[in-house]
């Protein structure tokens, strides 16, 4: 009877112990609302939170001053929506890696952020095109007013998607190092600025040729 007891205090603490080897990923990575306590994940948000700002402001000026009598539509370059196309499929790249992390499958999440990063870098190039064929045409940064917030819209977002592709190398080199350990979400945060990036590049094509 005695040794049965023990037998079952003993199971019950490796239960413990596996229990509490399970890794507690409550907003550690998933950049989810419910994980605002972890202070990565708030932090985050904040800078997410103030960059939208930034960006509905200079709506706001856009909208007022597109009213104006000396207001020249500018054509969108073709170019411009394979470059969108490129950023859009970087996100769902992104999202493939998460998944193959969560499966365990480390050599395939590394190969999907791999691609990531190039179709990002290949974005950064693209927007350098768009820019270089504007130019050619004579069209800058103080021709007309549409052209000015094209310069300075685009020019603040490749600005911070520079800055995600610098996210990019250190979590490539986690995942080559293995620093994320497979079957976890250790991807939430760079994925959740990631897609920022890829739906604020859209209203920023909708903003200035569309609507």
């Amino acid at each position: 009877m005695t040794s049965e007891v023990l037998e079952k205090e003993a199971g019950l603490d490796r239960g413990g112990a596996n229990r509490c080897a399970v890794p507690d990923d409550r907003g550690g990575g998933s950049g989810a609302p419910g994980g605002f306590a972890d202070p990565t994940t708030f932090g985050l948000w904040a800078f997410l939170g103030t960059l939208t700002m930034l960006f509905i402001g200079f709506t706001s000026a856009y909208v007022v001053r597109r009213a104006a009598a000396d207001w020249r539509p500018l054509a969108a370059p073709p170019l411009l929506w394979l470059n969108t196309a490129a950023l859009l499929a970087s996100s769902l790249a992104l999202q493939t890696a998460r998944g193959r992390l969560r499966e365990w499958d480390l050599p395939g999440a590394r190969a999907w952020v791999g691609a990531t990063g190039l179709l990002g870098v290949a974005f950064v190039a693209g927007q350098l095109g768009v820019w270089r064929v504007l130019r050619a045409q004579g069209i800058y940064l103080v021709t007309n007013p549409h052209s000015s917030f094209f310069y300075l819209l685009t020019g603040l977002h490749i600005v911070h998607l520079l800055g995600g592709l610098v996210w990019f190398a250190v979590v490539l080199s986690r995942l080559v190092r293995r620093t994320h350990p497979p079957g976890q979400e250790g991807l939430g945060h760079f994925a959740t600025y990631w897609h920022f990036l890829a739906v604020l590049w859209v209203y920023l094509g909708l903003l200035l040729f569309v609507l």
